[in-house]
């Protein structure tokens, strides 16, 4: 699944196209995704500026100068390409713009999504009612509290995206690895100084795979055809029986439904 620096890269992928440009075509090729397009996603898009796009959790925004704001999810396997010579079987949502550039929506799995809400009522969207704070925006005492008294792993604590939003499973296996913090550790044990050192190395790796291009697993490409590098700096992801840097091995196990990656020497 697309996570957040996915997402990141994505929103400024369309930027550079879409940023201050007219929407003049809207064509939705299905009736839904995961949930029903909006019926009047045409109506209101077409002939709307773009002024501005960004990303909350893992979710793009694009705001027009209608007030409106339209909100996509990847899902598991979504991009947009920009500028197709044909299209594809699952370009299921096209957009087109007064400079001439064409943008689909892929989604071959459709576990992706497509709303349009007014801006001003965005806070209220019902998926982003419940979101804790960014992860860049993480105040350690604030993250602190968030977890007091929590006895569950800090693993599926950090997933919980009314804690911190837009975290997922490769990223947080990373960055439980660099603050040397054991996956299974209850969250509420974690004294405030290491809980910096999380904070900090969460910052540090999403901002290193946002500039990587992120992730490629699978099916994630970035709107302009390019593969995300970050896996190939995975220190722990996806390297069961590796060495870790420490001398010691990469273990895997399962919490939650989702493999976690961690060294058993190095992380308390």
């Amino acid at each position: 699944m697309p996570e957040l620096p996915e997402v990141e890269t994505t929103v400024r992928g369309l930027a550079r196209v879409l940023d201050g440009r007219r929407i003049t075509r809207v064509e939705a090729r299905r009736a839904d995704l995961r949930y029903a397009f909006p019926k009047d996603l045409g109506q209101r898009l077409t002939g709307a500026k773009v002024t501005g796009l960004g990303r909350r959790a893992k979710y793009g925004l694009i705001h027009t100068d209608r007030d409106d704001t339209m909100i996509f999810h990847l899902g598991m396997s979504g991009s947009w390409r920009i500028d197709h010579a044909t299209l594809e079987k699952h370009d299921h949502l096209l957009l087109e713009t007064d400079e001439g550039k064409r943008l689909a929506l892929n989604d071959p799995r459709r576990f992706g999504s497509v709303d349009l809400v007014p801006t001003e009522q965005l806070a209220a969207w019902p998926a982003f009612k419940a979101l804790g704070p960014e992860p860049f925006d993480l105040d350690v005492r604030d993250f602190q509290k968030r977890l007091r008294g929590r006895t569950a792993a800090i693993k599926l604590l950090l997933g919980d995206q009314r804690i911190v939003a837009g975290l997922g499973n490769i990223y947080v296996c990373e960055a439980l690895f660099r603050a040397g913090i054991h996956p299974k550790r209850a969250g509420g044990s974690i004294s405030l100084d290491r809980l910096n050192r999380l904070v900090s190395a969460i910052g540090g790796v999403l901002s290193e795979a946002i500039q990587a291009g992120g992730s490629t697993l699978k099916d994630f490409i970035s709107p302009d055809g390019e593969l995300g590098y970050f896996s190939k700096s995975f220190l722990v992801y996806d390297r069961e029986g590796k060495p870790c840097v420490c001398g010691g091995t990469v273990k895997r196990i399962v919490q939650g439904g989702r493999s976690t990656f961690y060294c058993p020497k190095c992380q308390r």
